[in-house]
């Protein structure tokens, strides 16, 4: 299995995370700040080849019906830039409550509220992330 690139593509900031090279753990990789959609698909995919990645997997939120929100559409549209670029596998995958969880595991990891400011972009990545790992190891 090689590495796994994952996005939360916020309205100002995208958070990027990467799996280790065995696919089971989600690591927090950085902060991309919101330019354009073709300019963020081109950064994204500037990641992925840097890090040696085969798949691209993007959080799209979901309403409690199970269609995509206004944000959701969003990102259907920056996973279709990217794909338009790259011939790597680009999956959407449901991000409800991914912040919220970034933001209860700063406050199990002890984080001072001081230091809970802030954009938790790069974490809400990482949990998207692990949501899908888990899942893939799960069913194999």
């Amino acid at each position: 299995m090689s590495k796994i690139l994952a996005v939360d593509p916020g309205s100002k900031n995208l958070g990027i995370a990467l799996s280790d090279p065995s696919g089971t753990i989600a690591n927090p990789l950085k902060v991309l700040k919101h330019v354009s959609k073709s300019a963020n698909a081109a950064a994204v995919l500037a990641l992925a080849e840097e890090h040696c990645v085969n798949l691209i997997v993007i959080g799209q939120s979901l309403d409690q019906d199970g269609q995509p929100t206004f944000e959701g559409r969003r990102a259907a549209r920056l996973a279709a830039e990217i794909g338009s670029l790259t011939d790597l596998e680009i999956l959407l995958w449901d991000e409800s409550h991914s912040t919220a969880a970034a933001r209860e595991a700063q406050i199990a990891m002890g984080t001072p509220r001081s230091k809970r400011q802030g954009h938790l972009d790069e974490l809400a990545a990482t949990v998207i992330l692990q949501s899908y790992l888990d899942i893939q190891e799960k069913s194999s």
